[in-house]
């Protein structure tokens, strides 16, 4: 038998029968039940002894729902607040999480979604409580490049950085999209004779071709229609410096021409002039595609290709280094904290498991955003399940499994290569489907403790009534019933 002390749940609401009907449902689970009949005098009860959950009614008289949640937040920033109104505006749900409301539910209420709330609200108090002691796995201060990770393949990225910092080489970065190669290159430039000068990057595929020349060479007054004055290129502002020419491969052939002009003498000239000018400038290139075939294609220059990749790096993809999410996600919301963009500055074991085990198509720029998004949202001090996005969530299964979409693509086949199609699948008929999607609710709804048909109306009346705006008359009309029929309902249900 468990001595665990049973958890408090205060309601504060102006309708005893609201507080009678709420209460007599919490009460199934045991829970040590609270009541106030003002904002005012619930205030004052969490002022003396924060209870673990709060049920705020939103309309009532006196000092109302919203500005009661403003007070209680102030007096304790902690507390767990669910909201209750019976009206679901927009309004009610954007005040209510403004000012930082676990949820909100609506009247009249379902038992068993206020019961599963309270339970997830309760859950997400346990959660936060045994998260507040947690430290930092990681100290900031060791992680000024801004990469993170302690796995072998990042090992060796650190060991050919040190590497070639002590020479100009040109350096060819490679990877998918959101692995961190700009990070590669700033830590080169940084730890290279060259840090004092400048480092400028230039993603090439956000440049249209007609303009990528002027923006790397600069122009000459008159060159092209537009051009007012003359323009310095990137490769002139770059001088001393290193350069990061990001997604090189989108280049155009006439520029990729230019580039290797520079690379084998150091020589540029602006749009539209005849001066050579003389730049030193260290390049560092960064590709997600496959040189080697666009060099086959003749869509990527060979002569070039070679002159850039003559040192490469490969910045793993994130599902091939999964031991260092934790420490990514310490740092990115350690750096948060920092900067005052969010007041989190945990994340729970249950939501690190579920960020370790998603498979990051994105990459670290995914998982950053990703911790970002949670880190606004959360209500605590802690990163919850509950606060990651749906589609990461759902793509972890209960059982720790990947689901299959987020898995990576298997490789096209290559040009010219015979695949065999397999067949379509047949078309389900629609009763089937129908039957199917049946069995499927009927499997959930047979682990409920009540009659199914029981269960399945009171659904039905809860749906409708939400849809209505808990208008009881038009609920009724749309369910078949008398107003005095579905009244009568709703009080059971109660």
């Amino acid at each position: 038998m468990s001595d665990a002390k049973p958890s408090t749940i205060l309601v504060i609401d102006d309708d005893a029968e609201i507080r009678y009907s709420l209460t007599r449902v919490l009460s199934s689970r045991h829970y040590r039940l609270q009541e106030a009949a003002s904002g005012e005098q619930g205030i004052a009860m969490v002022k003396k002894e924060p209870p673990d959950l709060v049920f705020l009614d939103v309309r009532m008289g006196g000092m109302s729902g919203i500005e009661t949640l403003q007070h209680i937040r102030a007096a304790n920033p902690r507390q767990l607040v669910v909201l209750m109104t019976a009206f679901g505006t927009a309004q009610t749900a954007i005040e209510a999480m403004k000012y930082g409301a676990f949820d909100y539910i609506m009247k009249p209420f379902d038992p068993q979604k206020v019961l599963t709330l309270a339970e997830n609200a309760l859950k997400a108090h346990a959660d936060l409580r045994a998260v507040r002691d947690q430290k930092p796995s990681i100290n900031t201060e060791d992680y000024k490049e801004g990469i993170v990770g302690s796995a072998p393949v990042m090992q060796e990225v650190f060991k050919i950085i040190g590497q070639v910092t002590a020479s100009d080489v040109t350096v060819m970065t490679t990877g998918e999209s959101g692995t961190g190669k700009e990070l590669v290159a700033r830590s080169i430039w940084k730890h290279s004779h060259r840090s004092g000068k400048p480092f400028i990057a230039v993603n090439c595929a956000a440049i249209p071709d007609n303009l990528i020349e002027s923006e790397l060479f600069g122009h000459e007054k008159g060159s092209f229609t537009g051009a007012t004055g003359q323009r310095l290129g990137k490769f002139e502002l770059c001088d001393g410096g290193t350069i990061f020419l990001d997604e090189i491969g989108d280049m155009a052939l006439a520029t990729q021409t230019k580039i290797l002009r520079v690379l084998q003498a150091g020589e540029i000239q602006r749009v539209g002039g005849t001066e050579t000018i003389k730049v030193d400038v260290r390049v560092i290139a960064a590709t997600n595609k496959d040189l080697e075939e666009m060099v086959k294609a003749k869509t990527f220059r060979e002569d070039l290709y070679y002159r850039l990749n003559v040192v490469r790096i490969r910045m793993p993809p994130l599902r091939e280094r999964a031991e260092d999410i934790p420490q990514i996600v310490d740092f990115c919301v350690q750096n948060l904290l920092k900067q005052r963009k969010a007041r989190v500055g945990k994340v729970s074991p249950e939501a690190m498991a579920v960020l370790t085990k998603y498979r990051w198509p994105g990459n670290v720029r995914e998982l950053e955003n990703v911790i970002y998004r949670s880190a606004v949202i959360a209500q605590g001090d802690a990163i919850l399940v509950k606060d990651l996005p749906a589609e990461i969530r759902g793509a972890v299964g209960e059982d720790g499994s990947v689901i299959a979409s987020t898995l990576p693509a298997e490789p096209a086949a290559p040009a010219g290569a015979e695949v065999a199609a397999e067949p379509a699948a047949p078309a389900v008929p629609a009763y089937q489907a129908l039957g199917s999607a049946l069995d499927y609710v009927l499997a959930q709804l047979r682990e409920a403790d009540e009659p199914v048909l029981k269960r399945l109306e009171r659904e039905m009346i809860t749906r409708v009534m939400q849809a209505e705006g808990g208008d009881v008359l038009k609920a009724a009309k749309r369910l078949g019933l008398t107003k005095a029929a579905l009244t009568k309902k709703l009080a059971e249900s109660a």
